[in-house]
């Protein structure tokens, strides 16, 4: 065998074997895998972690923790002997929670927030409440009283510095004030940004600030001398944490706004501690809410020593409340809603889920020790998380949509088992987007990893269930894959268009050497051939052959099988359909009327999905065109008259056709050109017209008349007379 022949084998057989696994897709399970991040994320976690891996596991162990019924929980402070102070809102009231867990009503305040608490070496507390911004101390002996008042209407954070010296970011005029232990302030940073929202101190005693209106974030020495640090491209900076590198983790949030093109630098204020930081005027922040239901945007971004932003995190419907550094174990830690979701970032910027909470927002995380304790709303809870993992957590996946109602087969999944440690397996099934009473219960669970048959019934909609359960907190079952398989029940397709084609009109098929018409009758085998041909995307082009009809067609097929179309035709006062085409591949047909009587036909077409499914479980479906008049009868002239009076001739004669209105009749004198004529109505509009007409002869005019008739059809009738 040549090589050129050895090559067309080859061509021919990888053809067939990609037209065959085409036509078998149908038949063939669908299978549903999960195995990363990405493909478990959407599920729900209750006491499960997933690691940046796709590892699912049992999550560190929390525990709720006793507190008031009130709206939100917005602040805590927990003091070395291990008493908690909680800010509320929207009564604001500050609770005293006791080392033995008992709650107690301490003060409230008119203002309706209290966003951040403080406490001094002496043991006065003070709280910072929001709107109609005031600062109050309370002493150990549970005296409050005004302490600050910078007619600023938030309160966002307090901070002491090493000094004593209290710090209060304020809004919505932005800035930080630097208040004595008398209750004397001056603002030392102002910006034009409408809210500071969070600040910390660097190892340096720098200051590190971030805004709201425009999320920047500020850097101040301890020569009260600032700069803009860094500009995110959100509306806020919410949250900020340090490293013992230097590095500088933001949480950042809101909406996306746009940057400035010019980002200002430092403006001294001469011999004053007031300084002003130029940024991009806004409007106010959106407010440091717990209530917030709407679905924001949120980052993390790590701002190096030299002053370099990486993104190491984004969502864009998850907002980013809280984020702390964990120096021991080198992880960010960082607080979401409203998932109520809490994520850690390792050294080598992997990404895990360490637990989702039942509230909305993980609002504030605080580390104590070992431990992290996290204020969350909607609802309101406290709680305290621990490195020891639970003994037993609960996923459920995201809804899988099979788009059609389908067969469910096995489930199937790869997890590691320490001694003692289980997994189990459960499923439901339904036909409406979100669970509901119409879903079947949870299945029985399934307990082999090598595959068990799904027990929930037939329908659109799947989801499962995974239970974890552990005898020691110290280990934890693993579950690293778990694939689902499903076969769609066969739906029959659907014919949504079926046209004719004007006579005579057919499409040249693009990108062929010859001008092959498209959809014109030709043997199975070359026609199997030319299918596995590179398509071309090209605009056919429309020519005139005559005697050819065309017949387009559009079809679906809800499982994305192959289909096969029969075209049949059946004259008017005929009972039987005649085939003009089985097992056709394409959606377009011409066919040769020359071959049929002329008459009123109908064309009928018929999709059938035998080529993607086993035989006798294909389905057809089938349409029938409009009329279709086949007419290759030529028109005639009868009754033709014509009269010379000198230079003047006049005709009269009446055209007819057996099938089709007279379209265009026209006459020729030589040397004159051919000239239209118009019956004696003035109009071509039925199968027999009258004409009548007079024209003038030129001197050297011919003496013989040619009429031409053109029917609808496209047939022309000559007629020739002599004068």
């Amino acid at each position: 065998m040549t090589g050129d022949k050895m090559n067309k084998t080859k061509i021919l057989i990888i053809a067939f074997l990609l037209t065959t696994a085409h036509m078998l897709l149908g038949v063939i399970p669908q299978n549903w895998e999960l195995y990363k991040m990405d493909d478990f994320i959407a599920g729900k976690f209750e006491g499960i972690s997933i690691s940046h891996e796709g590892t699912l596991s049992l999550s560190p162990k929390e525990e709720t923790l006793q507190g008031p019924t009130e709206d939100f929980y917005l602040s805590l402070l927990i003091t070395s002997d291990g008493t908690k102070y909680l800010g509320t809102g929207h009564s604001g009231k500050i609770y005293k929670v006791g080392t033995n867990s008992k709650f107690e009503l301490l003060h409230q305040v008119p203002e309706m927030d209290i966003y951040c608490l403080a406490q001094d070496r002496s043991g006065n507390l003070y709280a910072g409440t929001s709107p109609n911004g005031q600062i109050y101390k309370i002493t150990p002996r549970g005296e409050m009283e005004p302490f600050f008042n910078p007619k600023e209407k938030y309160i966002w954070d307090l901070m002491f510095e090493e000094n004593g010296t209290l710090l209060a970011a304020v809004g919505e005029s932005g800035g930080i004030y630097q208040i004595n232990n008398q209750g004397e302030g001056s603002k030392i940073l102002e910006a034009e940004e409408n809210h500071i929202l969070c600040m910390t101190k660097t190892q340096n005693d720098e200051l590190i600030a971030g805004s709201g209106g425009r999320g920047v974030i500020y850097r101040v020495n301890p020569g009260k001398k600032a700069a803009i640090l860094y500009e995110s491209s959100f509306e806020e900076i919410k949250s900020i944490a340090l490293d013992r590198q230097g590095n500088i983790y933001a949480a950042a949030g809101g909406k996306v706004v746009e940057l400035k093109k010019n980002a200002s630098s430092l403006l001294p204020a001469g011999q004053s501690t007031e300084i002003t930081i130029t940024a991009t005027p806004s409007t106010p922040a959106t407010r440091k809410a717990a209530i917030s239901a709407d679905k924001q945007p949120g980052a993390i971004y790590r701002i190096s020593p030299e002053a370099l932003a990486k993104k190491l995190w984004s969502s864009e419907d998850e907002l980013v409340y809280s984020i702390l550094w964990d120096e021991q174990k080198k992880k960010i830690i960082f607080g979401t809603g409203n998932k109520g979701r809490i994520y850690e970032i390792d050294a080598d910027e992997k990404v895990s889920l360490l637990l989702q909470k039942e509230s909305e927002q993980v609002y504030y995380l605080l580390a104590q020790g070992t431990a992290i304790y996290a204020l969350s709303n909607n609802p309101s809870r406290m709680s305290r998380i621990s490195p020891e993992k639970r003994f037993e957590g609960e996923f459920q996946s995201r809804v899988l949509d099979a788009k059609i109602l389908s067969k469910w087969g096995r489930i199937e999944w790869d997890a590691e088992l320490p001694t003692g440690a289980i997994i189990l397996f459960l499923t439901r099934s339904g036909n409406s987007v979100e669970p509901d009473r119409t879903w079947s219960d949870w299945s029985p669970p399934y307990q082999n990893s090598k595959g068990e048959q799904i027990l929930s019934p037939k329908g659109r909609y799947l989801q499962f269930m995974v239970r974890f359960k552990a005898e020691s907190s110290r280990m934890s079952p693993r579950l690293k894959k778990a694939t689902l398989f499903y076969l769609h029940s066969n739906l029959p397709p659907s014919l949504t268009k079926l046209d004719l084609l004007s006579p005579n009109k057919v499409y040249l098929k693009p990108l062929e050497q010859n001008d092959v018409i498209w959809g014109e009758e030709i043997g199975l085998s070359e026609q199997a051939i030319n299918k596995n041909k590179s398509q071309s995307y090209l605009a056919p082009k429309k020519v005139e052959k005559r005697g050819y009809r065309t017949i387009t067609w559009d079809a679906l097929d809800e499982n994305g099988d192959s289909l096969l179309y029969s075209i049949s035709i059946r004259r008017e006062d005929e009972a039987r359909w005649r085939v003009l085409e089985l097992k056709w591949a394409e959606k377009i047909l011409a066919f040769n009327t020359s071959l049929f009587p002329d008459g009123i036909y109908f064309v009928k077409v018929e999709a059938s999905d035998s080529p993607s499914n086993p035989k006798g479980t294909d389905l057809k479906t089938e349409k029938i065109s409009r009329p279709l008049v086949i007419d290759n009868s030529l028109p005639v002239i009868r009754n033709f008259r014509a009269e010379r009076q000198s230079n003047r001739l006049s005709v009269i004669f009446r055209t007819e056709d057996a099938n089709s209105h007279i379209k265009e009749v026209k006459y020729l004198i030589r040397p004159n050109d051919w000239q239209v004529i118009f019956p004696e109505d003035g109009i071509c509009d039925s199968k027999s017209e009258p004409f009548r007409f007079t024209t003038v002869l030129p001197s050297n005019a011919d003496n013989m008349i040619i009429v031409q008739v053109k029917d609808r059809h496209g047939n022309i009738g000559v007629y020739r007379s002599t004068f």
